[in-house]
């Protein structure tokens, strides 16, 4: 596993026989069993994370001792998500104290980027051990490791560009939100419910593309309203900045109520 900083480049070895092996399958967190029907032999596969789930717990008692709040940013591919994140660096720093954690199969692009903000930037590429498309509680751990909690009041985890599996994997974080590009359309909730479920607010994102589109923002509205009765919903343009008023005083909110819990 490799991780990059701004400052220095480390290398970390990827336990294969602990964390079991990565071939592109997500074979981790299975239990498998064996059950008798008949002269058949049936297996039984039951998804289990509760190895994912106590390490994400670990980080989360890390977490609050410290009085870090963390934010999970996830999205499919091409959302806008780092420049929307840039732009709010660039809006809370240096009011708050931030880092950022970049999660990519490849590159250090998206970190490259986000280092211009000043705040210390880890990336973690998983290519090195298969490729995969989330990042799970001990690939955080490692990357927290190569920072100091007791300088950041903001960790942000900009998560690897997909609307399947990151909403799958607890990382310890306090709040999950999900950019969705009204580029992609309006039925993306629709069709990846568990990521809206899973997610504490939704950014809509390029918004100063609608003139343009046949994106539908009330039945896009309607769905995440379905499925997530509730969750706040900031229709930003992270190009122009329009919106970012609401979404900035949720997260100064949430880190704010953080620091006196």
């Amino acid at each position: 596993m490799w991780f990059f900083t701004n400052r220095t480049t480390q290398r970390y070895h990827h336990d294969h026989k602990k964390h079991g092996p990565h071939d592109g399958r997500h074979d981790h967190g299975h239990d498998v069993a064996s059950r008798k029907s008949g002269t058949r032999e049936i297996k039984v596969v039951r998804r289990v994370l509760d190895a994912n789930d106590v390490m994400a717990e670990r980080m989360r008692t890390v977490f609050a001792e410290k009085k870090v709040f963390v934010l999970n940013m996830m999205s499919s591919p091409g959302s806008g998500k780092t420049t929307t994140l840039q732009k709010t660096l660039a809006h809370i720093m240096p009011n708050l104290r931030c880092a950022v954690i970049v999660g990519d199969i490849c590159t250090t692009h998206d970190a490259d980027r986000l280092a211009q903000s000043g705040a210390p930037v880890t990336q973690i590429n998983t290519d090195a051990f298969g490729g995969d498309c989330h990042l799970a509680a001990h690939v955080v751990e490692r990357a927290v490791a190569d920072l100091d909690l007791d300088a950041i009041d903001l960790l942000v985890v900009e998560n690897i560009g997909n609307l399947v599996c990151p909403a799958e994997f607890d990382i310890g974080e306090d709040k999950r939100v999900v950019v969705l590009s009204v580029t992609e359309g309006e039925d993306k909730p629709a069709k990846y419910p568990l990521m809206f479920r899973q997610c504490d607010a939704t950014l809509l994102n390029k918004i100063d593309l609608l003139p343009y589109l046949d994106f539908d923002m009330d039945l896009a509205r309607s769905s995440i309203a379905k499925i997530h009765p509730g969750m706040p919903v900031f229709e930003i343009s992270a190009k122009t900045e329009a919106g970012f008023d609401g979404w900035i005083a949720w997260i100064e909110a949430a880190v704010d109520a953080k620091k006196k819990s």
